[in-house]
């Protein structure tokens, strides 16, 4: 096995951003850039964009030059000219790096050709894709491969999933006694601006709903076991529900959280024998108006996805079909800085020497994870972090290299102390024994 983080060593660049003049990677570059320049840092980071136009790179450090007040930036940022259908030039980026932060989606279609150029030339990557079905592949085909190489190859690195995944862990930590099942609340706020979403995610979303059957397949072929259930099970809640706590109508979180905690929680309970922990994933919707809203835009979307016409409507009018949430532009800077969002975790288990195989559960807790903008400022702060998180914490990671979600990488890292210093905090609200 390769020693950790030793063959990237002497490498010209530790970090590169893959896909830097995409929509969310000039938020990623310009995040690296911000970084680069704080404290732990201090102007020693060696680090590139990389992508196709050279003109459209230099554009990305001018404008994070320009809203930094860095006019040097542009002198100490390295440019590497590389294209996702060109293994070559993807294996000669890698090459150059101890870890790319690949900002190239969606990932199924465009996700493989990077990890298999950074597994085979040694190099750690970052990504942040909210598609099961990708992240799994990648574990299926690169885990024991990235093991043999000493490489970390972690997925679903942005707002989905860090807050959700490191949100159980830090929940965990923080009650006193044995954490047997969380749920989490998600609520979103825009400001007077509203707000849209790039519809690249849009896209991810259509082609991951359409896939499901493959999905179940892959999963499949991993062949995992179920895990156990540790203390009380918890309870599905239905697709619709209203919650006393926030006074507002839930429904199911969509996104891939589940699926990146599970992944976490069956490492930890099969590595490193930590008990697994229950999770479930919610969202704050609003009024009876904003559900009935969603009821049919939900069941339009589903009805259209089962069919190739149906996919390529919703691929050419993200507006018409999301009614605005999605949009071929994206959202406005004046959206994005008026937009934040809330993790609510309730957590609950047994209080220390009570077996949590017997009984009902006798301690609980309330965590949050708040932080900016989620879709491009939470998720460019999370990806960095954790890049900066396999550069520096690497004496604290997995014993060996592998595919990896943010829980199972970062667990004993600091990568949460990295996140409160950087807007996405983390905070305990209350705890009580039953």
């Amino acid at each position: 096995m390769a020693t950790r983080g030793g063959a990237a060593a002497g490498r010209p660049f530790e970090l590169v951003v893959f896909g830097a003049s995409g929509f969310t990677g000039h938020f990623v570059a310009e995040e690296v850039a911000r970084v680069a320049a704080g404290d732990e840092l201090r102007g020693s980071l060696r680090w590139a964009v990389a992508g196709r136009s050279r003109d459209k790179l230099e554009g990305v450090l001018d404008k994070a030059a320009e809203r930094l007040g860095k006019p040097e930036l542009k002198s100490e940022v390295g440019i590497i000219l590389c294209d996702v259908s060109d293994p070559s030039s993807l294996a000669d980026m890698a090459k150059q790096a101890a870890v790319v932060l690949n900002c190239v989606g969606p990932y199924r279609f465009f996700g493989e050709p990077v990890v298999k150029a950074c597994v085979d030339n040694g190099t750690s990557c970052v990504d942040i894709s909210g598609e099961p079905q990708f992240l799994e592949g990648m574990y299926l085909k690169y885990n024991d491969k990235a093991a043999e190489k000493g490489v970390y190859v972690v997925g679903s690195s942005g707002f989905d999933s860090v807050p959700a995944d490191m949100g159980v862990l830090y929940t965990r930590d923080n009650l006193k006694g044995t954490l047997t099942a969380v749920e989490s609340f998600l609520t979103v706020k825009s400001g007077p601006e509203g707000y849209s979403i790039h519809d690249g995610t849009w896209k991810s979303a259509i082609h991951g709903l359409a896939d499901q059957d493959n999905l179940r397949k892959l999963r499949k072929q991993i062949g995992h076991k179920p895990l156990p259930i540790i203390g009380a099970k918890l309870k599905r809640r239905g697709l619709v529900f209203y919650s006393q706590e926030f006074k507002e109508y839930c429904i199911p979180f969509m996104g891939s959280d589940v699926s990146v905690v599970k992944r976490t929680q069956r490492y930890l309970h099969t590595d490193l024998q930590e008990t697994p922990v229950q999770y479930a994933a919610y969202a704050t919707v609003g009024g009876i108006a904003s559900v009935i809203k969603l009821m049919f835009a939900g069941l339009l979307f589903f009805l259209l996805v089962k069919f190739s016409f149906g996919r390529n409507l919703l691929t050419k009018y993200p507006e018409f079909f999301s009614s605005g949430h999605f949009t071929k532009k994206g959202p406005t800077q004046k959206q994005i800085d008026g937009s934040s969002f809330t993790m609510t975790f309730f957590g609950e288990g047994y209080c220390e020497g009570q077996d949590p195989q017997q009984g009902k559960p006798n301690v609980k807790i309330c965590t949050q994870v708040k932080g900016p903008d989620a879709g491009y400022v939470a998720t460019a702060v999370a990806m960095v972090q954790a890049g900066v998180a396999l550069l520096k914490d690497a004496s604290s990671l997995p014993k060996q290299g592998g595919v990896y979600t943010p829980g199972a990488a970062f667990s004993k890292t600091k990568l949460i102390d990295r996140l409160n210093k950087h807007g996405i905090e983390f905070s305990v609200i209350s705890k009580s024994e039953a």
